[in-house]
C-alpha cells in the first residue's frame, strides 16, 4: 500500500485544510431530496447488490483531473467556508476530497437527519483550485467526490482538527489529540500476500449521521468488492485517544477464502533492531514498532516490525483473542529526530474485538521496501473457517487510536530491541524491559527464560541498567539449517511470569 495518502493530507495540512477558525462564517453544500434511511435499509441494499456482478466503480476523468501531477492534487482544497455544519454550531464538520491524480472511483456522500438521507451534491464551487493553471469551470457537477474527511476541536477549542479521513478503496485513518497521522486501517482486505492475488474493496457511499451531542459521530458506508458487499456503521468518539466502533456485515458472492478481518497497515522502514545497510541522518524511520497481541489464553506477546528481505508472513494462532494492534511504543523525538514526520507522535492502532471471534490466527506480513512512503506492514484477523457466499456474516470491534494499549499489562514490557553480530556465527539480541514492580536494585532476582525453535542459545544474562531504570536481557542465537528461527523470551522470578513474551523471527 502506498503513502501517498499519507503525504497529501499531511500537504493539505500545510496548506490549511487541517485547522478551520471556529466562529468562522460558512456556507453549506447543497443538498438533495430527502429518502427513507436507516442501517436495515444500507444491509439490504448492499444484500442485493451480491446478487448481481460487481459495477465499474471507476469513472472517467476529464484530462485536467486524469493527468494531474501530485503537487497539482494537493493544490486543489476544499473550503473551509463550505464544510457540512460549519455554522451550525455542532462539534463536528464535513469535508471532502476531490477526484484526480490516481483517485479515480468515485464516492458519493449523503447527510442523515430524523431517519432521512439527504445527498451532498459534488460542486466544483466547494474547492479552490487557484493553485492550478487549469480551466476546472467545465468540470460539471456529476463528479462525485474521492472521500470525506471529519473535523473536531481535538486539541484546542479555537480549531477545528482533522479528526478522521476516508479515501482511497476501504482505507482509513483517525487520531487522537497531539497526535500525527501514521498506522492506517481498512474495512477488509481480501487476498493479502496469496498467489491469487490482492482484491481492494471500496466504500462507495457515505451517510453521515448528523451529530445530536458534542461527543459522539456516527457514519455508515457501503462497501463494494468483486468478492463482496458489506454495511458498516462507524462510531467515532474524540479524545486523548480516539475510540471506533465498528459493525459490519459482509454479503459475499463467493466463497471468501483470505478474508482478512479488522485489518491495519502501518510503515516500518528501519530502526535499532533493523538498520543494516541504511545510511540516514535518524535513528528509526517507523509509524509502528511491534505487533502485540492479547490472545484467548491470556498471554500478551511483543512482536518487534522488521523491514525484511524478501515477504515474510506470521502467523499467531488463536481463539477469542482479546486484542491486537500496530504499536508505536517509542515516544521520544531523539528516536527518530524527524521534524516534519514527528513518528514519535504516530498513534498506535489496538483492536478490541467484541464477543467470540472463534478460531483463527492474527497474520503479521511484512513486505520489503526501500523507502518510507510504502505501507509494508499489515495485520489482521483470518478466522479459520472461510466464509461462505451466499451467507451473512457480521462481527463487531472496536479501534482505539491511543498511545498506548488500553489493557492492563503484565509488570514489564518490552522497550527496545537491538540485534547485532556476535562472533563468527553468531547474532546477539538485546532486549530492554520496563516496569514499576521490578527490583530496583543491581542485585534482584530475575531470570531471562529465553528460547529458539532451532539453533543454539548461550550467554544468556540479565543485568540492570541504573541508566535508564530497565532491565536488559543478552543472549547470542547460532543459527541452525535453513528458513527463519523462532524466538522467544520472558522475564521470571522463579515461577512467576512478571513480563509480557517477546517473539521475534530470525532469518538470514
Amino acid at each position: 500500500m502506498n503513502r501517498r495518502d499519507f503525504l497529501l493530507n499531511a500537504a493539505a495540512t500545510v496548506f490549511g485544510a487541517q485547522f478551520a477558525p471556529v466562529g468562522q462564517v460558512f456556507a453549506a453544500p447543497v443538498l438533495g431530496q430527502p429518502a427513507p434511511f436507516s442501517i436495515d435499509r444500507l444491509r439490504q441494499k448492499a444484500k442485493q447488490m451480491a446478487g448481481h456482478p460487481l459495477r465499474n466503480l471507476k469513472a472517467v476523468l476529464p484530462k485536467p483531473l486524469k493527468d494531474i501531477s501530485p503537487d497539482q492534487y494537493r493544490a486543489i482544497r476544499y473550503r473551509d467556508s463550505e464544510a457540512l455544519w460549519g455554522n451550525d454550531n455542532l462539534a463536528f464538520s464535513a469535508q471532502f476530497f476531490h477526484l484526480g491524480f490516481y483517485y479515480e472511483t468515485p464516492v458519493r456522500a449523503f447527510e442523515v437527519l430524523d431517519g432521512k438521507a439527504r445527498e451532498i451534491r459534488y460542486d466544483p464551487n466547494l474547492f479552490d483550485f487557484s493553485g492550478n493553471s487549469f480551466d476546472f469551470s467545465s468540470l460539471g457537477r456529476q463528479l462525485g467526490f474521492a472521500g470525506m474527511r471529519l473535523h473536531y476541536p481535538l486539541n484546542s477549542p479555537g480549531y477545528d482538527d482533522e479528526l478522521i479521513a476516508f479515501r482511497s478503496a476501504s482505507d482509513f485513518r483517525a487520531l487522537g489529540k497531539g497526535m500525527h497521522y501514521g498506522a492506517s486501517a481498512r474495512g477488509l482486505t481480501l487476498g493479502t500476500a496469496t498467489e491469487q492475488g490482492e482484491e481492494f474493496p471500496v466504500f462507495t457511499e457515505f451517510y453521515l449521521e448528523r451529530p445530536r451531542d458534542s461527543h459522539t459521530m456516527v457514519v455508515h458506508a457501503l462497501m463494494e468488492s468483486e468478492s463482496t458487499t458489506g454495511a458498516y456503521t462507524f462510531t467515532i468518539r474524540p479524545g486523548q485517544a480516539t475510540i471506533t466502533d465498528v459493525a459490519l456485515t459482509l454479503y459475499p458472492r463467493k466463497r471468501l477464502q483470505s478474508v482478512g478481518i479488522a485489518p491495519l497497515t502501518s510503515m516500518f522502514f528501519f530502526g535499532a533492531n533493523d538498520r543494516v545497510g541504511v545510511d540516514d541522518y535518524r535513528p528509526a524511520v517507523h509509524s509502528s514498532d511491534g505487533l502485540m497481541i492479547w490472545n484467548g489464553a491470556g498471554e500478551k506477546l511483543w512482536r518487534p516490525l522488521v523491514n525484511p528481505k524478501r515477504l515474510r508472513i506470521s502467523s499467531f494462532m488463536d481463539r477469542n483473542p482479546q486484542g491486537f494492534g500496530l504499536m508505536q511504543r517509542g515516544r521520544n523525538f531523539d528516536e527518530y529526530q524527524d521534524l516534519d514526520a514527528r513518528y514519535e507522535l504516530c498513534p498506535s492502532v489496538w483492536i478490541e474485538p467484541v464477543g467470540n471471534w472463534g478460531s483463527g490466527v492474527v497474520r503479521l506480513i511484512e513486505i520489503p521496501t526501500k523507502e518510507q512512503i510504502n505501507d509494508n506492514i499489515v495485520a489482521f484477523w483470518m478466522p479459520d473457517e472461510p466464509i461462505q457466499g451466499g451467507a451473512e456474516f457480521s462481527l463487531t470491534y472496536r479501534l482505539h487510536w491511543c498511545y498506548e494499549a488500553p489493557v492492563q499489562a503484565y509488570p514489564a514490557t518490552v522497550v527496545d530491541t537491538r540485534v547485532g553480530k556476535a562472533g563468527e556465527d553468531e547474532r546477539r539480541f538485546i532486549v530492554d524491559f520496563l516496569g514499576t514492580i521490578l527490583p530496583t536494585g543491581a542485585d534482584g532476582r530475575l531470570q531471562a527464560d529465553a528460547s529458539a525453535s532451532k539453533g543454539g542459545i548461550t550467554n544468556v544474562s540479565t543485568r540492570r541498567n541504573e541508566a535508564t531504570g530497565t532491565w536488559r536481557v543478552s543472549f547470542d542465537l547460532k543459527p541452525e539449517g535453513d528458513g527463519p528461527t523462532e524466538l522467544r523470551c520472558q522475564l521470571k522470578s522463579g515461577s512467576q511470569i512478571l513480563s509480557e513474551t517477546w517473539t521475534y523471527q530470525w532469518s538470514e
